[in-house]
Order: C-alpha cells, then sequence, then structure tokens
C-alpha cells in the first residue's frame, strides 16, 4: 500500500536541499540514502534520496533528481509515498496507518452519523480529524477522550464529543456538523 510519508516545503539553501513535513513515525526507515519515493502528483516523481539530514529539528532531503533550489521550490507541496506492507508493520491491532481510515464513517457513541473522513491533519499539539457532513467539515481533536473507538476492518471511527463540539441534529439520522 502507498502510504503518505511526508510532504515537501520550502527550500534549504541553494544546493537543491528540501525541508520535509515528516507524516510517519518511522523517518529512519523511510528517508534512508537510496531510499525511492513516489509522489503525488506522480510527474514530478519518483524521487530518490541522496542526503537526510536533521537541522534544528527539521528534516533536509537531497533528492538526486533535483540539482538546484529552483527545482526544490517547483515541488513544494509535493507528497512523499513509501510502498508499506501494512500487515507486516503493524503489531498490535490498535495500530494503524492514517491513509486506511480516509473515507471511515464517523458516528458517535450513541449512533449518529457524523459524516466521512477526508483528512487526518497533523499539528504539534495533536492531530484532528477532518470530517465533511452534510453541512460542511468539522474538526474533531483526535484524543482517546473523544475518539474512544477506531475500526480500521469495518471503516468506522466512533467519538464521544462533548458539548458544544457538535450541533447535532435529528433530521435525517445525519449529524449536523
Amino acid at each position: 500500500m502507498l502510504l503518505v510519508v511526508g510532504r515537501i516545503g520550502r527550500a534549504h539553501g541553494v544546493l537543491g536541499e528540501a525541508t520535509v513535513e515528516v507524516r510517519t513515525d518511522l523517518p529512519d526507515e523511510r528517508f534512508y540514502v537510496g531510499a525511492q519515493l513516489t509522489t503525488d502528483p506522480a510527474h514530478h516523481g519518483p524521487l530518490t534520496v541522496e542526503t537526510a539530514r536533521g537541522h534544528n529539528g527539521v528534516l533536509l532531503l537531497k533528492f538526486t533528481q533535483v540539482k538546484d533550489r529552483t527545482q526544490v521550490e517547483k515541488l513544494r507541496d509535493v507528497l512523499l509515498l513509501a510502498d508499506v506492507d501494512v500487515d507486516e508493520e503493524l503489531e498490535d491491532e490498535d495500530e494503524f496507518h492514517v491513509q486506511q481510515l480516509l473515507g471511515a464513517q464517523v458516528i458517535t457513541v450513541d449512533g449518529q452519523r457524523v459524516g466521512t473522513l477526508t483528512d487526518v491533519i497533523n499539528l504539534p499539539g495533536q492531530d484532528l480529524l477532518a470530517v465533511e457532513g452534510k453541512n460542511g467539515e468539522v474538526l474533531i481533536p483526535f484524543v482517546l477522550e473523544i475518539v474512544p473507538g477506531v475500526d480500521v476492518i469495518n471503516k468506522i471511527i466512533t467519538i464521544d464529543p462533548p458539548s458544544g463540539l457538535l450541533n447535532l441534529g435529528m433530521g435525517d439520522g445525519d449529524a449536523e456538523v
């Protein structure tokens, strides 16, 4: 399965290094010298890691196909994907990859449908679930107190929202978000 493991940011220096927003728990296994990464959009890749180093808490990558700062700037916001065997990698049944959750139905503990998971936003403090409902998008903190259940196999995420997080309607069975 192709999983998003990073997003190319701004150029660093003039020699073609790029800052990378890491979206994996295993950066050493994804961004090693020689690793070949697929890109989204696909016409930018594949890219091969030439060098990888940390700088002030930021991952810097140089790709063999990129020679200078100008080329890096053209790759800004390109997603980096790695081919991962999800079944082999995950040891605990409570572990999952974000891409396995996309498209999951989000429901409350009392069974009201909130919407469909469209993204997981990685923030320094916590992740947020971006859920598209009939009245638009709502962001839900991805913490155990609010998200007590994640069923990867059936693609169902159960939430227990605190008062005020959602404006739940009783209309057609969908929660109003």
